[in-house]
C-alpha cells in the first residue's frame, strides 16, 4: 500500500522513527531521572513524588529484587495493583532489576488470576493487600515464591499512612482477611532496600520487558511479549506524533485508566515520564464526583480514557465547571469513541477528543487522529511513523482502495510473540506482520476506518472479553446444556455480554447462571443479559453459529 497518509501527516511529524534511540527502557528512565530530578512525577492522594524521589524508590524495589529476593534478570514479576504511587514503583522497579513485568488486572477471580501466574511463569507478585484474599485462593496451584503486600496508604508517609491503611481496613471494610506464607511488606522493600547495592544489569533491546496480557484475536489469555525494542520503538513513534504540542517539564496528564491496561502504562506512564511530565493517578475513576473534585484541583494539560470514562465525565455534576484553560489534547483509545460524545466534550471542555488505535500486541500505538485535525472524524487516524499497514483480503491479497480488509501492521512497536505459544503467535505473525483481526477500510488521505471484527471478541469498555472464556464457565454449570455468548450493543460501554442457553434442567434461572459467572468472571466479563431457547443456530458440523444469533 503506498504510504498516502504521509502527506497528511501535521507540521514537524517525521515520516521514520529511531527505534535504537535508547538501548533499553532503563537508559530512558535514567534521562529522565537526571534532567527532571526536581520536577514531579506521580501524584495520587495528595501526596507527590519528584523524579529525584522516584529514582532512589525503583532503585531499593530493584536492589531488593536482586539482592534480598535473589531473582536474576529475566524473571518474571507479576503486579496486582490500581493507580498508586506504589504502581509506578513497583512496576520501574522491577524493569530497572532487569526482570519482566507481568501486569495483573486487580480485579482477576482466583481462576483468571492462576491461568496468568502459571503462564507467565511469574516467581513473585507484588499486591495490594485489597485482593490478597484472592492470591491466596490461587496461589497453591502456582510457582510463585515471593509476595510483596502493600496497603493503599503505605507511600502517604507520616500519620496520614496508618489513618488510611485503618480507614480503608476497618472503617470501609475493603481488606478481606488472607493468609499468605511469608508475606514481604512492601514499606519493608522500601526500607531495607538498599539502593547503594543496585548494580545496573545489562539490558538490550531484545530483552523481554513486559509480559502483557491479552486474548490477542482468538482464544485464551496470552502473554504478548514486548521487548524493551518494542516499547522504546512504540515511545518514539508517540513523540513523533505529538512532539509538537507537548512542553518538556510542563504537562500534567490525568490518569485514570489502570496502569496495568497497555493504553494507560506507553500512553500516560512512559510517555510522560520520557517528558518530565506529572502523572495525576486516579485511583478510583468509577467514583465520578470524587474524580471532578480531582479535576478541578490541578491544572491538568493532558486527559486520556476509553469512551465510557468521557461520557461518565459529561454526565457528573460540576464537570462542566472545572476549569479547562490548560487543557490541550484528550486522547480516546480501547474501544470507539462515539461520535456524540466526542462532540459534547469538544463543546464543554474547547478541546478535540481524537482517536487512537492499538493493540497490546503493538505495545500499543498503531494509529492516531493528528493534533491538528479540526474535529470528530470517525477515524481511527493515521498510522504512527515507521509503521507500515495494509488492508489483506480472505484470499490472501491485498484490498483495493476503498474495500474493507483485514488491517495488518509492521513496524518497531510489533510484538515478539506469545509468551510459550509458537501455534498462536504463527496464526497471526507473518513475515513481521501482525495480523489483527479488525476489519478496515481508508480514505484518500490516509485515514483509516474499523468497520468490524473479524473475530468474535466482544468490547466491553475497552476491554477485550472472549466468548469461549465465559462459555466454558457457564457450560460447566450442570444445569447448562448448550451456551453462546455475543456483544450486543450499549450505550455507555460500547457492548456488553449477552448469553443464549439451552437448558437441561428446567430450574436454572438467569440469576442462577449471573451469580456464577460472578463467581468466576472479573466483572466487565459478566453477561448481563441471558436469553433462553430450545435450540441455537449450527454449522452442519455442529459449531454453534455465534455471528447468526449477534445478527440477529
Amino acid at each position: 500500500m503506498e504510504k498516502i497518509w504521509l502527506k497528511r501527516y501535521p507540521k514537524g511529524c517525521p515520516e521514520t522513527i529511531d527505534p535504537a534511540h535508547y538501548d533499553s527502557l532503563l537508559s530512558l528512565f535514567e534521562k529522565s531521572f537526571a534532567d527532571y530530578a526536581q520536577l514531579p512525577a506521580f501524584k495520587n492522594m495528595g501526596v507527590t513524588l519528584s523524579y529525584a524521589e522516584l529514582d532512589q524508590a525503583t532503585k531499593k524495589v530493584a536492589s531488593y529484587i536482586n539482592n534480598d529476593l535473589g531473582l536474576k534478570p529475566g524473571a518474571k514479576v507479576a503486579v496486582m495493583m490500581p493507580n498508586l504511587l506504589q504502581t509506578p514503583v513497583s512496576i520501574l522497579g522491577i524493569l530497572r532489576a532487569g526482570c519482566v513485568v507481568v501486569n495483573v488486572n486487580p480485579l482477576y477471580t482466583a481462576r483468571e488470576l492462576e491461568h496468568q501466574l502459571n503462564d507467565s511463569e511469574a516467581d513473585a507478585i507484588f499486591i495490594l493487600a485489597n485482593f490478597a484474599h484472592t492470591l491466596e485462593k490461587a496461589l497453591g496451584k502456582t510457582n510463585v515464591k515471593h509476595i510483596v503486600v502493600t496497603q493503599v496508604g503505605d507511600m502517604v508517609g507520616g500519620l496520614k499512612k496508618h489513618l488510611v491503611n485503618f480507614v480503608v481496613k476497618h472503617i470501609k471494610k475493603m481488606v478481606p482477611s488472607f493468609e499468605l506464607p511469608n508475606p514481604i511488606a512492601f514499606t519493608d522493600v522500601l526500607k531495607n532496600g538498599d539502593a547503594s547495592r543496585y548494580t545496573r544489569p545489562e539490558i538490550t533491546l531484545d530483552d523481554l520487558a513486559f509480559l502483557q496480557y491479552t486474548g490477542g484475536t482468538t482464544g485464551v489469555s496470552k502473554g504478548a511479549m514486548l521487548t524493551h525494542g518494542n516499547m522504546v520503538g512504540n515511545l518514539e513513534q508517540v513523540s513523533g506524533c505529538l512532539d509538537n504540542i507537548l512542553d518538556k517539564g510542563k504537562e500534567i496528564v490525568v490518569t485514570a485508566l489502570p496502569l496495568y491496561h497497555i493504553f494507560a502504562l506507553t500512553a500516560n506512564c512512559l510517555t510522560f515520564m520520557k517528558y518530565g511530565g506529572l502523572n495525576l493517578l486516579i485511583t478510583n475513576p468509577r467514583d465520578m464526583k470524587g474524580f471532578v473534585k480531582e479535576l478541578n484541583d490541578n491544572k491538568f494539560t493532558v486527559m486520556t480514557g476509553v469512551n465510557t470514562l468521557f461520557n461518565g465525565l459529561l454526565n457528573t455534576d460540576g464537570f462542566a465547571d472545572v476549569d479547562f484553560s490548560n487543557l490541550k489534547m484528550s486522547l480516546g483509545g480501547g474501544m470507539a469513541v462515539q461520535r456524540p460524545v466526542a462532540e459534547r466534550w469538544q463543546k464543554v471542555t474547547g478541546t478535540r477528543l481524537v482517536e487512537g488505535y492499538g493493540l497490546t500486541e503493538c505495545a500499543p500505538l498503531v494509529t492516531v487522529c493528528p493534533y491538528d485535525l479540526e474535529g470528530y472524524n470517525g477515524s481511527i487516524g493515521l498510522p504512527a511513523p515507521s509503521t507500515d499497514i495494509k488492508l489483506m483480503l480472505e484470499d490472501g491479497q491485498e484490498a483495493p482502495a476503498g474495500e474493507p480488509g483485514e488491517l495488518w501492521v509492521k513496524g518497531p512497536q510489533v510484538m515478539k510473540g506469545y509468551y510459550n505459544r509458537p501455534d498462536a503467535t504463527a496464526e497471526c505473525l507473518r513475515d513481521g506482520w501482525f495480523a489483527t483481526g479488525d476489519i478496515a477500510t481508508y480514505d484518500d488521505q490516509g485515514f483509516f476506518y474499523i468497520v468490524d471484527r473479524k473475530k468474535d471478541m466482544i468490547l466491553v469498555s475497552g476491554f477485550n472479553v472472549f466468548p469461549n472464556e465465559i462459555e466454558e464457565v457457564v457450560a460447566s454449570m450442570d444445569g447448562v446444556l448448550e451456551v453462546a455468548a455475543v456483544g450486543v450493543p450499549h450505550d455507555v460501554s460500547g457492548e456488553q455480554v449477552k448469553l443464549f442457553v439451552v437448558k437441561k434442567d428446567a430450574a436454572i434461572s438467569e440469576q442462577d447462571i449471573i451469580k456464577h459467572c460472578r463467581e468466576n468472571l472479573t466483572n466487565y466479563k459478566v453477561p448481563k443479559l441471558v436469553e433462553f431457547r430450545e435450540e441455537l443456530p449450527k454449522t452442519n458440523v455442529g459449531k454453534i453459529l455465534r455471528r447468526a444469533l449477534k445478527d440477529e
